[in-house]
């Protein structure tokens, strides 16, 4: 009988010990879960917002701080240059368009029909709904466009004008675009890339239709962008590959080079000036300037 007790109690000992660990692990959680879920639930949250994000830190430039001096006024070519903080730091506002009803308007400008030409900047690209999204558009003469697997390139002088350069774009995800054209040659290029090159001689249509930014010139919602624009700039020349490739490593925050060809430069950055040197202001549409625009950036 003691040898039966003592084998049943010897066997008994372990369990109580470890049911003992069992409640004091549950007290532990029920005392402290809630208190590791809400500082996890802050954490994500705090995440979400780029307070972790290094660029939260980085210097910003506020809205204005570079621009183009003409001392001899618009669109003359002697003694410009920059002036302000041009040293490439990133733009405090982006422009965020809602892919219905946000555009900027540039109207009245006869003087942005370059016969040579090259269009650039950054944009991010929410969701490809529409599956067409302006970028840069004068109606019927120019226009570059997003889709989800290429960048489009519609020159007005011919059928043929429409080109495209193939690659696959991810949303959420900052990319720098230009496309050139010297009057024969169109280029296409996705961070300072080549994309695509197009024999295409050709005259550009002249005309004095308005420019969309995030839209269609026509301003038809069909091609309107559902993202981020920043940094747009035209020049009439078609600028080299070296020198598109200067330009995207610059980064989002980069002045434009090759003053004496810019023809317009919109930062975007907290309004749609026009700081070229040439006074082509924009109109805003439903186009709201961002500040936490960080995710998805990667500095060049």
């Amino acid at each position: 009988m003691k040898t039966f007790f003592r084998k049943n109690f010897i066997k008994k000992k372990p369990l109580r010990k470890a049911s003992a660990k069992a409640q004091s692990a549950m007290e532990y959680l029920m005392t402290y879960g809630w208190a590791i879920l809400i500082i996890s639930v802050v954490l994500a949250a705090l995440f979400q917002l780029g307070v972790f994000n290094p660029m939260t830190f980085a210097p910003k430039a506020p809205p204005g701080s570079c621009q183009v001096f003409r001392p001899n006024g618009p669109y003359t070519t002697s003694f410009i240059n920059l002036e302000g903080v041009c040293s490439g730091e990133l733009p405090q506002y982006v422009a965020q368009f809602n892919g219905q009803s946000s555009y900027v308007s540039l109207s009245n400008v006869p003087s942005l029909n370059p016969s040579t030409l090259t269009i650039a900047g950054w944009f991010n690209i929410n969701t490809f709904s529409p599956s067409e999204q302006g970028f840069v558009d004068k109606e019927g003469q120019y226009g570059v466009y997003v889709w989800s697997n290429r960048i489009e390139f519609d020159l007005s002088f011919s059928w043929n004008g429409k080109q495209v350069g193939y690659a696959t774009i991810n949303p959420n995800t900052w990319y720098f675009v230009s496309a050139t054209f010297d009057g024969t040659n169109q280029n296409i290029y996705l961070n300072g890339n080549l994309l695509a090159t197009y024999n295409l001689p050709g005259t550009i249509t002249q005309n004095t239709n308005n420019i969309g930014i995030g839209m269609g010139g026509n301003f038809n919602s069909g091609l309107a962008l559902n993202g981020k624009i920043s940094n747009v700039q035209i020049y009439n020349t078609s600028l080299s590959a070296n020198d598109i490739q200067a330009l995207y490593l610059e980064g989002i925050g980069g002045a434009p080079i090759n003053l004496q060809h810019l023809i317009g430069w919109w930062p975007l950055n907290g309004n749609a000036n026009d700081y070229s040197g040439n006074g082509n202001n924009g109109q805003i549409n439903n186009v709201n300037f961002v500040s936490n625009w960080y995710n998805g950036y990667t500095p060049p």
